[in-house]
């Protein structure tokens, strides 16, 4: 769901802060990020910003303590994407950015999305904003420092590398309850294709396909990949499956292979990922290069998670396994 899609960003964009710690503290700043400070002042007023939406009120309530540190390790997120993007001379433009997020969102309704970000992360419009410009930034980081290449022409050979994976076969399977039947059938189906769903309607059973789809290799029954494979397109073929029933025949119409147009979105998408991977460890390597301090009256953070002085764990928008079965989820 696109939804999910911006809760990984979300989950995507926080990691790579690291931990902080250090000795370099004020009363008045809640973090230090290199040259850069996050005050205590600017921390409190991003706090009571987002505390005025009572779902974000309301995730937070539980432990507020803990909310404030989520918020500081948003701010020293924000600064520290700011010293990668000046590192490596990259912009990310707000265009980009709405460009990027009307992308998640896939048509899905934005106020009804953000509202669920609100309520399940205690995030507002404005963090979704900055962790999409932040996965932006490593992308783009990554292109900047030749770990990545999302070129047309590279995004064409990923294609050819790929190509054979994506043939569909055009398949139909009708399952009858002997050979003699079997034999019938197929020579019916080599003779008229086009008959194939009356055909099936006679055999109708939870292994017979009531019409002929569309299968990637991957999808096709294990047992049956073998004997699809070396049907040519217009033929067919018997086997005896006792497990299915009777006898499968199985009618290979056609094998079609995906064009680079049908699939480019997905590979496209493939590459960005790669891309904000790859900026990651751009993203750790300022980071280590950086010094990174928090004040401990707020903790410190650890492999994006913000970690109380006590050792008490408070996540950081959520537990990414949260998200596993979205994304995204797409």
């Amino acid at each position: 769901m696109p939804s999910r899609r911006l809760l990984a960003v979300l989950l995507v964009g926080a990691a790579g802060v690291g931990g902080l710690a250090g000795c370099r503290t004020s009363p008045d700043v809640a973090a230090y990020v290199g040259d850069e400070q996050v005050t205590v002042a600017e921390l409190d007023d991003a706090v009571d910003t987002r505390l005025a939406d009572p779902a974000i009120a309301a995730y937070a309530a539980g432990d507020e303590v803990g909310y404030t540190r989520q918020v500081l390790s948003l701010q020293v997120g924000a600064e520290l994407h700011d010293e990668v993007a000046r590192r490596w001379g990259v912009e990310v433009s707000d265009a980009d950015v709405r460009e990027r997020i009307a992308e998640l969102l896939g048509g899905a309704d934005p106020e009804a999305v953000f509202a669920q970000v609100a309520q399940q992360q205690g995030a507002n419009e404005a963090d979704v904003v900055e962790n999409v410009r932040q996965q932006l930034v490593r992308q783009r980081a990554a292109v900047a420092a030749g770990l990545a290449e999302p070129s047309e022409e590279a995004l064409r050979e990923q294609y050819e590398q790929v190509r054979a994976g994506l043939a569909q076969v055009q398949l139909g399977l009708v399952t009858v309850p002997d050979q003699a039947t079997a034999d019938a059938v197929l020579a019916q189906l080599t003779a008229d294709p086009a008959g194939y769903p009356a055909l099936a309607a006679q055999y109708a059973g939870p292994n017979t396909l009531p019409q002929i789809e569309a299968r990637a290799p991957a999808d096709l029954p294990p047992v049956l990949a073998e004997p699809i494979a070396t049907t040519p397109p217009g033929q067919g073929f018997t086997l005896p499956l006792p497990e299915a029933g009777g006898v499968v025949v199985g009618f290979v119409r056609d094998v079609a292979v995906l064009t680079f147009e049908e699939v480019r979105p997905q590979l496209a998408e493939q590459a960005a990922a790669a891309a904000a991977e790859a900026g990651a460890a751009l993203v750790t390597e300022v980071r280590d290069d950086l010094d990174l301090v928090v004040n401990p009256r707020f903790g410190v953070l650890e492999d994006g998670r913000v970690v109380a002085a006590d050792g008490g764990v408070v996540q950081l928008l959520g537990d990414a396994g949260d998200d596993a079965a979205g994304v995204a989820g797409d």
